[in-house]
């Protein structure tokens, strides 16, 4: 445990980056960028070097398909389609921006190839540290 240098008295608690410090919130997160195309019917998983703060999402190109963004697989969970756990884009510069803490998201095209650009703010927190993303709203009604 840390002391104070004058009274060499312990100092309470510790702080240091994770999931439930303020701190890693507050400051300015790192840039991420990152973009591509996606074609119809294909999910595309995006891994985040450190855990997200903020994502945006962008569609680009000729949009004539639907670009959806949802934190769990398709093929991990039935129920990300049928029960609609997704967010869809469909129009050529629509955009979508998330105050989430992740370590991943996937994106997948519906009714034909769709293109994307991804902007997110990084925290300091290391990704093995988030936990996966289940239940309500993810993977079950």
């Amino acid at each position: 445990m840390a002391t104070d240098a004058k009274t060499g008295q312990p100092i309470f608690g510790s702080y240091a980056v994770g999931l439930h410090n303020v701190g890693s919130y507050q400051a300015s997160g790192q840039p991420w960028l990152g973009g591509g195309a996606i074609a119809d019917t294909i999910e595309v998983k995006v891994e985040f070097p450190m855990v997200t703060k903020s994502i945006t999402l962008i569609a680009s190109g000729a949009m004539s398909g639907e670009l959806r963004a949802h934190f769990v697989s398709t093929s991990s969970a039935t129920t990300v389609i049928s029960e609609h756990h997704y967010i869809s884009l469909s129009d050529t510069d629509d955009s979508l921006t998330l105050n989430v803490k992740c370590k991943e998201i996937y994106l997948s095209a519906a009714g034909a190839d769709v293109g994307y650009q991804l902007a997110a703010e990084l925290t300091n927190i290391p990704t093995g540290r988030m936990f996966d993303l289940t239940g309500s709203g993810h993977t079950s009604a």
